[in-house]
């Protein structure tokens, strides 16, 4: 069963890239109180508000603009590099920050033109809790930024290392002499993917537990930016919105609560995202945008059929205000989502990340709604369609083809990726692993595909159907058969018009280009290959990687 966005109750994330079902980093309740909770209490040094949370950690807030200034645990400061304070954004400026206790919680109140940003401790608990709420355009304050002290933890995930000799692009993408490329966009993780993020020495453990991302965009496959290490200290990210190929406008409200936790070494505890969005301990706190249990819903479905059992299914909800998503139960398709604030809902069924079925669902606060078997189509599935020959299955992503996987964490310049040219061959059983997972009009376009016809096939005129993930600087396919017909040059769909492909997301708008192929284009000689070039066509982008480019979700020739 799931619980809210998807994320099993009871279920634990051990390390960083673990994979837990989707869902949302929430508290369950308070903690017990450890035996040193006597000292629980805050001060004022004149510049912070200094907040000891009765355990092992005392942290503190400037009175000035709302910066976390220190996060002392067990002794040692962790927080700071750069001479660089942890913060929204790259720091507010200045703000009205206030302090109030109430009984074992202290809430320390930060704002700032429109923007409201809140930070908040338990006694005897090592966690900081922490919620933004942005409500308009007129700040920006995209994420939060934990700021990490050098060398106190080792790099474990070295692909997300800022720090190498060689900039190759946008300042913010390096390569080591070695021909590795590094880049902090290179995550590997979909939100859906990770409960939290961190680092760990054995003994202790630095964590951002993240939120729920109902305000956030991009919906439970969005790739953002989560964690980097350079010469200088480590960064630690809650992204708020991420504007990097981006498919949504953003969203407005309260964002949280995120955590930032301390432990001895473990993963955060399994409390902090158990399946609740919100926890009654901050009902009373007054925070701007904040919605208790009891103004929230859930929505179950008893089922899904149509489905393919080799593929995991995921339902998502959004409307402007709000997203959520939950997996379905892979036995039969069940599904449940809570937390859900009231309001009327485009719920998406996705098989993989392709999109299956859409329909609408009303939310109401303190109910459950629920829907009978949801039947998805089969033609709403492309590959239930008779194919003479395909490449990959659709699954609205490039898993399997060349350098797919590797391009979660790399630059397509990096030396471990396989050569982006390369022909492929219909029946030689390579057909998907060897075909690139991306096309560029200034690195491989003109891609040939190799494949014979029977008489009967060669007789008959065909749609020849190319699905994309997203595409960079508007590259969509156009296609030639046998040097001898030419497709159309396809308008481009609307895709996000940042970078995307060479900073680890190939997801973008899942688009399906169909060319209707005359009989006259194909060879009679039923033992010679006929050949599909692949070209990428835009009049936009620069050269390179950052020429025109597409990722290919699936290929395929219908009988």
């Amino acid at each position: 069963m799931s619980g809210v966005n998807g994320r099993p109750l009871g279920r634990r994330t051990f390390v960083l890239g673990s994979a837990a079902a989707a869902g949302s980093a929430a508290l369950a309740g308070p903690l017990a109180e450890s035996a040193s909770a006597a000292s629980f209490g805050w001060s004022d040094d004149g510049s912070n508000y200094v907040v000891d949370t009765g355990a092992s950690l005392v942290f503190k807030v400037s009175k000035t603009n709302g910066d976390l200034t220190s996060l002392v645990y067990k002794g040692t400061e962790y927080q700071g590099y750069g001479g660089k304070n942890s913060h929204v954004e790259s720091g507010l400026g200045t703000s009205t920050v206030t302090i109030a206790q109430s009984g074992t919680t202290i809430l320390i109140s930060v704002t700032y033109g429109t923007l409201k940003h809140y930070y908040a401790a338990r006694s005897g608990e090592n966690n900081v809790y922490v919620w933004t709420n942005k409500a308009d355009s007129s700040v920006t304050a995209t994420r939060y930024i934990v700021r990490v002290k050098a060398g106190l933890f080792l790099n474990d995930e070295p692909d997300s290392y800022t720090y190498a000799p060689t900039v190759i692009e946008s300042a913010d993408v390096f390569e080591k002499s070695d021909g590795q490329t590094r880049a902090k966009h290179y995550s590997k993780l979909r939100v859906m993917d990770y409960d939290y993020i961190g680092w760990t020495t054995g003994s202790v453990g630095l964590w951002v537990v993240r939120s729920n991302h109902e305000k956030a965009s991009g919906g439970p496959f969005y790739r953002s930016l989560l964690r980097h290490q350079s010469a200088d200290g480590g960064g630690l990210y809650e992204i708020l919105y991420y504007g990097e190929n981006q498919t949504e406008s953003e969203r407005y409200g309260l964002q949280g609560p995120y955590v930032i936790a301390l432990t001895d070494g473990g993963a955060p505890s399994s409390s902090l995202y158990a399946g609740t969005l919100t926890t009654s301990w901050a009902d009373s706190l007054g925070i701007s945008g904040y919605v208790s249990a009891s103004g929230r819903g859930r929505v179950a479905g008893v089922g899904i059929s149509g489905r393919d059992t080799a593929y995991a299914y995921t339902v998502g909800l959004a409307n402007s205000a709000a997203q959520y998503w939950g997996s379905a139960r892979s036995s039969d398709g069940y599904f449940s989502i809570g937390g859900v604030l009231p309001g009327t809902y485009t719920l998406t069924v996705f098989k993989g990340e392709l999109a299956v079925y859409t329909g609408s669902v009303t939310v109401t606060a303190g109910a459950t709604t629920t829907l009978n078997t949801i039947a998805i189509a089969s033609s709403n599935d492309p590959s239930n369609a008779s194919a003479i020959w395909r490449i990959n299955n659709w699954d609205g992503t490039p898993s399997g083809f060349k350098n797919a996987d590797l391009m979660t964490y790399a630059h397509p310049s990096d030396v471990r990726a396989a050569s982006w040219t390369g022909n492929v061959v219909i029946g030689s059983g390579t057909e998907t692993s060897a075909f690139p997972c991306y096309l560029w009009k200034d690195v491989n376009s003109g891609i040939i595909v190799y494949f014979k016809l029977t008489a009967a096939q060669a007789a008959a005129a065909h749609t020849l159907r190319i699905g994309v993930t997203t595409a960079y600087a508007n590259g969509r396919p156009q296609v030639v058969v046998n040097d001898t017909w030419t497709s159309a040059v396809p308008s481009p769909p609307t895709q996000p018009s940042t970078r995307s492909l060479t900073v680890g997301s190939y997801r973008g708008n899942n688009n399906t280009f169909t060319y209707s192929v005359p009989a006259s284009a194909w060879l009679t000689d039923t033992s010679a290959y006929n050949t599909l070039k692949i070209y990428v066509a835009s009049g936009s982008g620069t050269t390179s990687f950052l020429s025109a480019g597409t990722s290919i979700d699936a290929i395929d020739l219908l009988a």
